[in-house]
């Protein structure tokens, strides 16, 4: 399928090992029909790869995420697999300012009958993100988030997420190795990656030396790095 062209893994058939090996025999097939539906999308490669999305789940479990927070929804692939891992009472605040691609996900969700999880917003992140703080209640009650939308925005995202996340709290952020191009000279970057990939480059400093997180960054999919509030 699409996703196997977006992991970092150098032999393409060792990613095709992991996938067949481990992540795809645990996928539930909701989660496999969401993926289907996204590669008919000319924007596959946007959505989140499924190794990284099994991590995810395992940090969703591990830390009893109930109250969920998403910037950057797509088709809903990583909205369901949260949706089909948090408690049946769980919400997951979802913000993106396309309503198309949500939709092209959203009759697999109906179908896993976890609609009623979800809270989606359809807006500019950061106003929606600055409304949610200006209700006291949500401060530092979200138990998890995930980041997955315009690059240039992840440190103001960022900012405000430290504030409505919980300490011992994640926030997960997606493509922070950015096809690999973040280790390549400027030169050999192509010209597409380029403006992206300065603004990744700027938050993975950016979040090294944030003492107000602990950090791990892994080479799975596009690059994930987890922070876990402090």
């Amino acid at each position: 399928m699409a996703s196997v062209t977006k992991g970092l893994l150098q032999s393409r058939e060792l990613h095709k090992y992991l996938l067949e090996t481990t992540v795809y025999p645990r996928e539930p097939e909701l989660l496999k029909e969401i993926r289907a539906i996204t590669a008919n999308h000319p924007r596959f490669n946007m959505a989140t790869a499924p190794e990284a999305g099994q991590l995810m789940a395992l940090l969703l479990k591990v830390g009893n995420a109930k109250k969920t927070i998403e910037i950057g929804v797509f088709t809903g692939y990583s909205l369901l697999l949260t949706a089909l891992t948090i408690p049946d009472d769980g919400k997951i605040t979802a913000i993106d300012l396309n309503r198309d691609a949500y939709e092209m996900g959203l009759p697999v969700i109906k179908k896993a009958g976890v609609e009623h999880k979800i809270n989606f917003i359809q807006s500019q992140a950061l106003s929606a993100l600055d409304e949610l703080l200006e209700d006291q209640s949500n401060r530092g009650s979200f138990d998890f988030a995930f980041v997955d939308a315009d690059k240039c925005s992840y440190q103001k995202y960022h900012e405000r997420l430290l504030k409505l996340v919980k300490v011992g709290g994640i926030i997960v952020y997606d493509n922070t190795l950015w096809f690999g191009t973040v280790a390549m000279a400027e030169e050999s970057v192509p010209e597409a990656r380029k403006p992206d990939r300065h603004h990744i480059i700027e938050l993975n400093k950016f979040l090294a030396a944030d003492s107000r997180i602990q950090i791990s960054q892994v080479p799975l999919g596009d690059g994930i790095t987890i922070c876990r509030v402090l």
